[in-house]
Formats: structure tokens, C-alpha cells, sequence
């Protein structure tokens, strides 16, 4: 290992403890991953599922892929040190165990961790704003043609329809890689002017944006986040995405989703309620990799 600090602080866990958890991380991996896989195989596209894969540049082979994270040394197998050994940023103690070698792993990515910690420490220090109504995927399409559109699905009140929806409600994005796509109309429109410099000092823990990218967060911190973790924000993200898109401007009758229809009472109703919802699932998993960030530097 790169520290000795490290190996000496590290918990030791047997084979025959750990590796029936890295199995069941393989086989949960596999079946989140199932329906896109077999899409791939066939060239098939989802306009809904594949954003987690395209925008945050999912792997499922490295979904798979099994960290104990922090402070956790894997003991040997009876046919020799687990095959973390042959991964980026492990090392191999004397006895056969392996780790994460926390200095190795901070030498290269000190900078990340520091800003991860810095941008979900100020977003859990905020409440959540809940009156967005997820209009930012209906500013991405605000007073713009038809062949310009991301997705190919139909509008779902036409593109007069659209428009007038945008026009008759406060727009309130708060996130950069949302507001990054609005139309040249759209932008004006926004209450707010995000930037990549001020994401810190705005992102706020209701935005369904700021929530998806606890995936993005985990994999950004790699190996120090442990498998479940990094399940666990890979799933929430899923949903979230499901809800991003059904109280978008699109039809997505055609895959058996049914519309959030935020034009009416009752459709803003029920995306406050689900948005309130996530982000209280949310908080949760923003703490475990604020935690994650703090055991770095605790074993560095």
C-alpha cells in the first residue's frame, strides 16, 4: 500500500465474508442494468433510461464492479488477493489483503473530492425549493422547431400548447446542467442565471438535477464509494429520471408512461409530492458520500 497509516487503521474482512457481497453487488448491478443491455445487443434506444447512461457515461461493467470503500481491506482468497489488486488506486499489503491505497487515490483526485465535499456540504445546508414544476425541460424546447428537439417523442400539447405553458409559469431552475439547455428564448425567462461558478452557492436539495447527480458525485469519487452506495444512487437516479421526463413537455404514451401534467392542478400536486419525496431519499445518500469525503481524509 501507498501509506501504512492506512493499512494500519483499515478493518480487515475474510474472504468468506466479502466476497458474497461482491457477488450479490454483481447480480443486483446486472439486473438494474438488464433492460439496457439488451436494448444495446439490438441497437434499440430509450429516450427515458439511456440519459443515465449517455449523460453520466454509465458503465454496466463498472456498476458491477464491487468497493468496499474506505477504511475496508479485503482479506486474501484461498487462490490469493482479491482482484482489486489489479484496479487503479489498490495496493497489496504483505499478508495478501488489499485496499485503497487513500493517498495514491488523493494524489489524483484531492481536487474532486474537495469540491464533491464542498458542493453536497452546501447543498444539504439549504431547504428544498419545491415550485420549479420541472419547467426546465420545457424551457429546452421553448419556441424552437421541431427538428432542434433532443428526443424524437411528440409534444404532448403541440408546440403552441408547449409555449403557452412556459409563458404562463415563473421559471426557477436552479441548476446549471439544466439551464446549460435552454432554448436562446428560454434564458430571459429564467428567475435565476446559474453558472458553473456559482453551482455551489445555488444548487438546492429539491432539484430533481441536483438529486440524479448523486450518481454522478459517486462515481466521480470511484472506489472510496462503497458498492451499495454507488447502487443505491444509481436506482434513485432511475426513478427520478422517470419523473424528469414524464412531467416533461413529452408524450411518452407510446412507452407506457403516463404524463405528470403540470399545466393542471392535480398533476402539480403530484410532482411536488414526488419531488418532496426524493428529495428526502435524496438527503440520505447526500450524507453517505459527505461521509465517504470525511473518511478520505481521515485515512489520508
Amino acid at each position: 500500500m501507498g501509506t501504512r497509516a492506512t493499512a494500519d487503521r483499515a478493518r480487515v474482512v475474510a474472504a468468506e465474508a466479502w466476497l458474497p457481497v461482491a457477488r450479490a453487488h454483481a447480480d443486483r448491478a446486472d439486473a438494474l442494468t438488464a433492460a439496457h443491455r439488451e436494448r444495446r445487443g439490438t441497437g434499440e434506444r430509450h429516450p427515458v433510461e439511456d440519459f443515465l447512461y449517455e449523460y453520466y457515461g454509465v458503465k454496466p461493467s463498472l456498476l458491477r464492479r464491487w468497493h468496499p470503500g474506505v477504511g475496508v481491506t479485503l482479506g486474501p482468497t484461498a487462490q490469493g488477493p482479491a482482484e482489486h489488486a489489479a484496479w487503479r488506486w489498490y495496493g497489496v499489503h504483505d499478508d495478501g489483503s488489499v485496499g485503497l491505497d487513500v493517498e495514491a487515490f488523493l494524489a489524483d483526485r484531492g481536487e474532486t473530492v474537495a469540491y464533491v465535499r464542498r458542493l453536497l456540504d452546501a447543498t444539504a445546508s439549504r431547504p428544498a425549493a419545491l415550485g420549479c414544476l420541472g419547467l426546465h425541460e420545457w424551457a429546452m424546447v421553448y419556441r424552437q422547431d421541431d427538428a432542434r428537439r433532443r428526443h424524437s417523442l411528440p409534444l404532448r400539447l403541440g408546440r403552441e400548447g408547449t409555449d403557452a405553458v412556459v409563458d404562463a409559469h415563473p421559471v426557477r431552475c436552479s441548476h446549471i446542467d439544466a439551464f446549460r439547455f435552454f432554448t436562446p428564448d428560454a434564458v430571459p425567462l429564467n428567475r435565476l442565471q446559474p453558472t458553473r461558478e456559482t453551482q455551489v452557492d445555488l444548487e438546492q436539495p429539491g432539484c430533481l438535477h441536483a438529486n440524479m447527480d448523486l450518481l454522478k458525485w459517486s462515481l466521480k469519487l470511484g472506489p472510496a464509494v462503497p458498492g451499495d452506495l454507488l447502487l443505491d444512487a444509481f436506482a434513485l437516479a432511475a426513478e427520478i429520471r422517470l419523473l424528469d421526463m414524464q412531467a416533461s413537455p413529452y408524450d411518452l404514451s407510446s412507452l407506457g408512461e403516463p404524463a405528470v401534467a403540470i399545466e393542471t392542478p392535480e398533476g402539480r400536486a403530484e410532482y411536488v409530492a414526488r419531488q418532496r419525496a426524493f428529495a428526502e431519499r435524496s438527503a440520505g445518500l447526500r450524507v453517505r458520500l459527505l461521509e465517504v469525503c470525511e473518511g478520505l481524509d481521515s485515512h489520508a
